[in-house]
């Protein structure tokens, strides 16, 4: 897959406001945005703008650099999984850095198996099934014990990592042999860490539990929406959105499913706290080693990367295993968040330590044992269940528009110009492309200086649809041929 994006800003060229029906009137005594998209965005890879600026933010990543990094991610993960199940018991597990990928494997023999996929092989002791038998064995003996705050299959390392506070290793170290695990299997580190669940969140994108709490939304699945167990019991019901903890889990797991209630629109999408939203494609596990950006409603975007999977932590209320531990930064109110790779969901957030103004360790709850747990489906673009079948004609919109675009070029609509929307409410765009090619949709919106995209539908093929709610304010419909050529039909209903 050839790694694209779409740049924050197009090329453009001013252009008088196109006056429409539904809300809309042109500009008429302030400096007119620009209007036409009359040359195309930079074609990295289909990835959110303020995610890219999150990433480099954080990880020092330029846009390319970052596109670049999540599609060797993608691959990565991809062949991880072929090789795992080819190396079955002699497994030990897959991390990523520097752009390798390493495969570890107790048996000396299948290194030329695993070379010849374009991994790096790495011949170990331990193999990962091993390694997970011991963790298992060890969150019983390590439950409950302040001393140790979090424990954890460490891939690149084979061993499994018991972090301690300062003067108990020796306490640790005799839990450890008194469960019996090899003692070349296991890894004493110090730490400060003092976990806590992310819980008092504050305004963004949040529900409220039982009128007292709020905690912040992970994925859309059907029926509703994933989160972490700990901000609400099996029962407790929720507000904005309306809704009932069908399921919860905590300690133990850190995961709950919240069954909404009529009328709930649920969506393939993320906040990403600059005005938009980054579309979910799909939930495959990355690596140890990834990239990875979170989303909460105290901090907004921060992210940082995988360093270990299958972790165990104990936090006051008691110890919580199998999850993600991250270098990501989190603050109390973030609980319940999205984690993703790219595209790709990974987890939502549980507890952590730490700030976003020193940094911290952050644990995520991985989405797939929630899907599992409760015969879930996540929402997802690729899905096509998120927001709306893809169309095959644009019918029944206010406005309809046409235009033909060659490979490689782009084209606002309406009419190569924008609008201003007058009031709030939802944007609903439909994207018609020819057949055998690859045509995405943007919704953009000036911010006084520059058009930031605020929603996008960039899935294979070239028909896309969108439904934005958005305040009042200037705005345009990128139509972005990023591979075939033709001619294509948009349709749009403002508020």
């Amino acid at each position: 897959m050839t790694p694209r994006t779409v740049t924050r800003a197009l090329a453009v060229a001013t252009a008088a406001a196109t006056l429409l029906a539904g809300g809309m009137a042109a500009q008429a005594n302030e400096p007119a945005p620009p209007g036409s998209a009359s040359a195309p965005p930079r074609l990295a890879e289909k990835l959110d703008p303020d995610l890219l600026e999150a990433m480099e933010r954080d990880l020092g990543l330029d846009a390319e650099e970052a596109a670049a990094t999540l599609a060797f991610q993608h691959d990565a993960a991809e062949t991880g999984e072929a090789l795992a199940e080819e190396l079955d018991e002699d497994f030990a597990g897959t991390w990523v850095e520097d752009d390798v990928l390493y495969v570890a494997t107790t048996d000396e023999d299948a290194v030329e198996e695993v070379e010849g996929e374009g991994a790096t092989a790495v011949t170990v002791e331990h193999s990962l099934a091993d390694l997970e038998a011991w963790k298992t064995v060890l969150d019983a003996a390590l439950e409950g014990h302040d001393d140790v705050p979090t424990w954890y299959v460490d891939v690149p390392t084979n061993s499994v990592v018991v972090a301690v506070k300062a003067g108990a290793q020796d306490v640790a170290a005799g839990l450890v042999e008194g469960a019996d695990v090899p003692s070349d299997a296991v890894t004493f580190v110090e730490t400060d860490e003092t976990p806590r669940t992310m819980f008092d969140v504050i305004g963004g994108n949040a529900y409220t539990i039982g009128g007292r709490s709020r905690c912040s939304i992970g994925f859309a699945v059907n029926g509703g929406f994933i989160t972490a167990g700990h901000c609400g019991r099996t029962g407790a019901t929720t507000a904005n959105p309306t809704g009932t903890f069908a399921g919860s889990s905590f300690p133990g797991n850190d995961y709950a499913f919240v069954r909404t209630g009529a009328g709930v629109n649920l969506l393939a999408q993320v906040n990403n706290y600059s005005g938009g939203r980054v579309q979910v494609a799909g939930h495959t596990a990355a690596p140890v080693g990834s990239a990875v950006c979170r989303s909460g409603s105290t901090t907004g975007w921060h992210c940082g990367t995988i360093t270990a999977l299958n972790s165990s932590v104990t936090y006051p209320e008691g110890t919580v295993r199998g999850l993600i531990r991250t270098t990501v930064c989190a603050e109390p109110g973030d609980s319940g968040g999205s984690l993703l790779a790219g595209n790709q969901a990974q987890g939502v957030t549980s507890g952590g330590s730490g700030n976003c103004r020193t940094g911290g360790t952050t644990f995520f709850q991985p989405v797939n044992p929630i899907l599992q747990a409760y015969g879930l489906r996540m929402i997802t673009t690729d899905s096509g269940s998120s927001p709306a079948p893809a169309p095959t004609s644009c019918t029944g919109y206010a406005r309809t528009f046409t235009g033909t675009l060659a490979a490689g070029r782009a084209a606002a609509q309406p009419n190569g110009s924008y609008v201003q929307v007058n009031r709030s409410g939802t944007h609903s765009v439909c994207l018609n492309g020819p057949s055998g090619a690859d045509f995405d949709l943007y919704v953009q919106r000036w911010n006084g200086s520059s058009w930031v995209t605020v929603a996008q539908s960039t899935s294979p093929g070239s028909n896309e649809t969108i439904t934005y709610r958005g305040n009042a304010g200037y705005y345009r419909y990128v139509v972005n041929a990023a591979s075939g050529s033709g001619a294509y039909t948009m349709g749009l209903t403002l508020p």
